[in-house]
């Protein structure tokens, strides 16, 4: 199944459309790291996070792996992390994942700029959670009851065509 971002609006997956919010800069071709831009191609979906003490259980057949208070991602392209989940550390830039805000209660990682990382590329690439659809930093956010019906029909397989 592929999910397809018809426009800064809108995420259509089958007979579904969801509403959607991304990058305050728009779309392009050659994201560059803190650009605030989502990156157009087409990104298998990866791992599933979640914060086990904010969202209940649910069943997806899509790899997914529990939040905790000291996971991160690193943003700071110089480093030989760069673009991997981590522990979180002051020696290291990085997003936390276990946030304050619900943003990242529910997020499903994009296989972007990870195969071959490239520095400056552009990192921590998600689809993930959004109360009022203000531009993201680069992600696609989507609501809370929107995310719940994506993961249940989603599988290992399925790709995000972003154009």
């Amino acid at each position: 199944m592929i999910i397809k971002l018809l426009n800064k609006h809108t995420l259509e997956i089958d007979d579904f459309q969801f509403r959607c919010c991304i990058g305050k800069k728009g779309l392009k071709k050659n994201k560059k790291e803190g650009d605030k831009s989502t990156p157009i191609g087409k990104f298998k979906l990866n791992r599933i996070f979640y914060r086990p003490d904010r969202i209940k259980k649910f069943n997806c057949k899509v790899k997914k792996i529990k939040i905790k208070k000291n996971m991160g991602w690193c943003d700071d392209p110089i480093s030989k992390k760069y673009n991997r989940l981590i522990k979180t550390s002051n020696k290291i830039k990085h997003e936390k994942l276990y946030r304050r805000d619900n943003k990242y209660d529910i997020l499903i990682e994009l296989d972007y700029n990870l195969k071959k990382i490239i520095p400056f590329a552009g990192s921590a690439i998600f689809l993930h959670l959004t109360k009022n659809y203000k531009p993201t930093a680069g992600c696609i956010a989507i609501n809370l009851n929107d995310m719940k019906i994506l993961i249940k029909i989603l599988d290992k397989n399925n790709l995000i065509e972003i154009s």
